[in-house]
C-alpha cells in the first residue's frame, strides 16, 4: 500500500492507523476535532464518562504498543490487581481472583499516550478536517474528499482538497455517515441489528486520598436476586485514575436515569456499595456530573451484503456498539484491529473488497452483541428481539452469575468471558454448570 486513510482519530483510529502504519507507506488520520486539544471535541460526547478497558483490550494494547502500561503508570495511571479489582453483584461482593489485572485510567488520558505513539511512528500523519464522502471507480474506493480546518490568529478557515487512498478504514463511531456514502456512489448500506436498551449513566469526579488503600476499580451491579433491578444497590462503578482522582460512573434504565444535579448523584452513591459510599461521604467533587444517553445497541451485518467496494473497511463503533454498561466497546476496538492486522498479512489486496475481515471482525462483534443483548433482555423494558431458547441460557445465565459470588473457580470462568478472554459458549460446558448448581452460599 501507498496511501492509507482512517476517517477518526479517537480510540479504534488510533489503533487501525498503528496496524496500517506495518502496511502502508503513509497513513493520513482525519478527525473533526483539534487534536492539539486532546481531542476534546464534539466529536464523542461520551468520551469523559468513564470506560472500562477490560483484560483482553488491556492485552491487545500491550501488543500494539509495547510497555503502554509501565507508560501511563508512570504518568499517573493505575495498575489494579488482585483484590484491588472489585466486584458486585445485588449489594455482595464476589469473591476475589487473584490473577484480576486491570489499568486504571480515563479515556482522554490513555487516547492521549496512544495518539503521543502514533504521531511518533514516522510514516502517519494527522489531519484536522471532516470527509464528506467517498470517491470510487465502481470496484473500489479511491480516495475520500476532505474539508480542513486551520486556525488563523484571527479566524479559522477551510480548504478542500482530495487525498488518494488505497484503503480507506472508517472509525467515525456511532455517527459513522459510511452507510449513506455507500448508498450516494451506488453500493447497498449494510443491513443493521438494533436493540433499544434506553441506558442513562453519569460520571463525576473526586479527589483521591488514603480513603480506599486497597482499591483500584470497584463494580456493582444488579444481579438474580433482584431480578437485575437496582432493588439491593445502585448499579455504578468507581475507578481510582490519573492526577489523584476518583472517577465513579452510575447507570440506570429508563426514567430511572442519573441526571446532572450533584445532590442527586450522591445520594445514589450512597445507596451503592460501601468503595462508592466511602468515596460519596469523605471526598470532594471535582467538577460537574457529565450524563449521557445511550438509545440502542446497533450492529451493521457487513458480512449480509452481496457486493461491497474494495479498499474500505470499518472498525470499532463504526460497525457495532454495544451497552456500554458491560465496558466492552474499547476491547472490541482493539480486537477489530488486531483482525484487520490479520486480513493483511495473509496478503489480501488492499483494492479487493474485505470480505474476510469482516468475516473475523464478526466473529468478534458476535460473542460481543449476543452476550450483551442476552442480558437486556432481562430488562422488563427491552422486547426483543428474542433468540431461540432465551429462557434457557438465563436460567443458566442466572445459576452461573448466583455462583460466581461465592465459588472461585465458576467466578474465574465468568469473568474470562467478560473481559473477553474467552468466548461465551464455554460457559455452557457441563462441568461448570454441574459446579454452579451445586454451589451453596457461605453459612
Amino acid at each position: 500500500m501507498k496511501h492509507a486513510i482512517v476517517l477518526g482519530g479517537s480510540f479504534g483510529g488510533l489503533l487501525a492507523a498503528r496496524v496500517l502504519s506495518d502496511h502502508a507507506d503513509d497513513v493520513v488520520v482525519i478527525d473533526t476535532d483539534d487534536l492539539s486539544t486532546n481531542g476534546r471535541g464534539p466529536g464523542a460526547p461520551h468520551r469523559d464518562q468513564l470506560h472500562a478497558l477490560l483484560a483482553m483490550g488491556h492485552l491487545q494494547l500491550e501488543r500494539w504498543f509495547p510497555g503502554i502500561t509501565e507508560e501511563t503508570v508512570a504518568a499517573g495511571a493505575l495498575l489494579g490487581q488482585g483484590s484491588q479489582v472489585q466486584f458486585h453483584v445485588d449489594g455482595v461482593r464476589k469473591v476475589d481472583l487473584p490473577e484480576a489485572r486491570m489499568l486504571s485510567a480515563t479515556r482522554p488520558f490513555l487516547e492521549g499516550h496512544l495518539r503521543r505513539r502514533v504521531m511518533e511512528l514516522p510514516n502517519v500523519r494527522f489531519l484536522h478536517g471532516r470527509a464528506s464522502g467517498l470517491l470510487d471507480d465502481g470496484r473500489r474506493i479511491t480516495g475520500v474528499p476532505i474539508t480542513t480546518a486551520h486556525p488563523a490568529p484571527e479566524q479559522t478557515h477551510t480548504a478542500d482538497l482530495t487525498l488518494d487512498a488505497d484503503l480507506v478504514v472508517d472509525a467515525m463511531g456511532r455517527s459513522s455517515r459510511l452507510g449513506r456514502w455507500l448508498q450516494e456512489n451506488g453500493w447497498d448500506a449494510p443491513p443493521v441489528d438494533r436493540m433499544r436498551v434506553d441506558l442513562g449513566y453519569a460520571t463525576a469526579s473526586f479527589t483521591r486520598g488514603d480513603e480506599l488503600p486497597g482499591t483500584v476499580i470497584a463494580h456493582a451491579t444488579p444481579g438474580p436476586a433482584s431480578n437485575y433491578q437496582p432493588r439491593l444497590s445502585e448499579p455504578g462503578a468507581l475507578a481510582a485514575v490519573e492526577d489523584n482522582r476518583w472517577s465513579v460512573v452510575l447507570a440506570g434504565y429508563t426514567d430511572y436515569r442519573p441526571g446532572s444535579d450533584p445532590a442527586q448523584f450522591l445520594a445514589r452513591m450512597r445507596r451503592c456499595v460501601a468503595p462508592l459510599r466511602t468515596v460519596a461521604d469523605t471526598c470532594a467533587m471535582v467538577g460537574e456530573v457529565r450524563t449521557y444517553h445511550f438509545r440502542e445497541s446497533a450492529r451493521r451485518e457487513f458480512t449480509r451484503l452481496t457486493r461491497f467496494p474494495g479498499g474500505l473497511v470499518a472498525l470499532g463503533d463504526s460497525i457495532a456498539s454495544v451497552n456500554p454498561i458491560y465496558g466492552q466497546g474499547l476491547t472490541l476496538a482493539a480486537l477489530q484491529a488486531s483482525s484487520l492486522a490479520v486480513h493483511l498479512k495473509t496478503g489480501a489486496h488492499p483494492h479487493a473488497p474485505a470480505w474476510d475481515y469482516f468475516r473475523r471482525a464478526r466473529t468478534v462483534v458476535g460473542a460481543a452483541w449476543d452476550m450483551a443483548t442476552t442480558a437486556d433482555l432481562a430488562q422488563p423494558h427491552v422486547t426483543g428481539p428474542y433468540p431461540r431458547g432465551y429462557r434457557l441460557t438465563r436460567w443458566a445465565g442466572d445459576q452461573l452469575i448466583t455462583a460466581s459470588i461465592h465459588n472461585a473457580q465458576v467466578n474465574s470462568a465468568f469473568m474470562d468471558v467478560l473481559h473477553m478472554n474467552a468466548h461465551p459458549r464455554t460457559l455452557t460446558r457441563p462441568s461448570l454448570l454441574l459446579s454452579a448448581a451445586l454451589t451453596r452460599p457461605p453459612r
